[in-house]
């Protein structure tokens, strides 16, 4: 009797075990739902995975894409707020800039910018950021691959950039663009692309009207559609130059930056320490080494070479 007593007795204690808790963060991006043949598709929650974080068993995660209508960021980002959600994980300078304004109390982590948080003014340091905002900054690389650019085109003298008017972080690249290119004596033009219908209008126009090469700020609009600016370029003979590896990835000459893959897996780590407990405020902004990319069939297919002193420099090679 004392037996079934003891065993009735574990058996409850058992029973009353309290579940995990779960958590709820939410994504925001400025991008289209993506597929899952998307090879970076869950690099974000592979990493959460790896630091204990899993989606659907204490981990939930609310999507919210905005498609590339960037004015709709606002309304998806007090959705998130309103929730409420535990984190906001912004994607791109517009989706962060759209996070702080939807809350002042809730963390935010910032990744995939191509704009320093402090002079967005999101953050008051990069060591300490203050607020409910950290992060992964964006960095000031025009200059430099620039530089790259006329270390294997040099004859480049006209250059054509594709950027978003509705993103706030193409506006810090077309400064950063300006203020770089008559040192390389460059003349630079600048081509809107708030939309696919946009980028096709472009590609056309420029088709008839080249310049000596492609440049891109970083957009969704121009991610989306990264194959068919690399083949257009391949096409009409110039090379590209882009800030993210994924662009040279999908075709383009050369990259100088981060990549997306890395930068969410970085945003996942400053995920796992709010959970933890740790302000954002504290957490320092981070910046990524940033990787000189090249394409390989892309430089032969232009009859380019890399000289020796831009080959050993070379981090990755597709």
């Amino acid at each position: 009797m004392a037996i079934v007593i003891v065993l009735g007795t574990l058996s409850s204690h058992v029973v009353a075990q309290p579940s995990p808790r779960v958590h709820r963060i939410g994504w925001l991006s400025q991008a289209s739902t993506p597929i899952k043949t998307d090879p970076d598709f869950g690099d974000f929650q592979r990493s959460l995975r790896d630091l204990g974080h899993v989606e659907g068993k204490n981990l939930t995660i609310e999507y919210r894409y905005a498609a590339g209508q960037l004015k709709r960021l606002d309304e998806l980002a007090r959705e998130l707020a309103g929730l409420p959600v535990e984190i906001i994980v912004a994607s791109g300078e517009s989706a962060a800039l759209a996070a702080k304004r939807a809350t002042m109390t809730i963390p935010i982590v910032a990744t995939e910018m191509s704009w320093d948080p402090v002079k967005a003014g999101l953050a008051v340091s990069l060591p300490r950021p203050g607020g409910n905002l950290t992060g992964i900054a964006g960095e000031e690389l025009w200059e430099k691959r620039l530089a790259l650019l006329k270390e294997l085109a040099p004859k480049v003298a006209k250059i054509a950039v594709l950027w978003n008017p509705a993103n706030a972080g193409n506006g810090a690249c077309r400064s950063e663009l300006n203020a770089a290119a008559p040192r390389f004596k460059i003349d630079v033009r600048w081509v809107e692309i708030a939309d696919s219908a946009a980028l096709d209008q472009a590609l056309t126009t420029l088709s008839t009207d080249s310049p000596d090469a492609l440049a891109m700020c970083w957009d969704i609009v121009s991610m989306e559609k990264a194959e068919t600016i690399a083949r257009f370029a391949s096409n009409i003979r110039i090379p590209t130059l882009a800030p993210l590896t994924e662009y040279v990835q999908a075709g383009a000459l050369l990259s100088f930056g981060t990549s997306l893959s890395t930068q969410r897996r970085s945003a996942a780590r400053y995920v796992s320490k709010i959970l933890q407990g740790t302000s954002p405020g504290n957490l320092a902004i981070e910046n990524l080494q940033p990787k000189l990319v090249i394409n390989e069939k892309t430089l032969q297919g232009l009859g380019l070479s890399a000289p020796v002193s831009l080959q050993v420099r070379v981090d990755e090679v597709y």
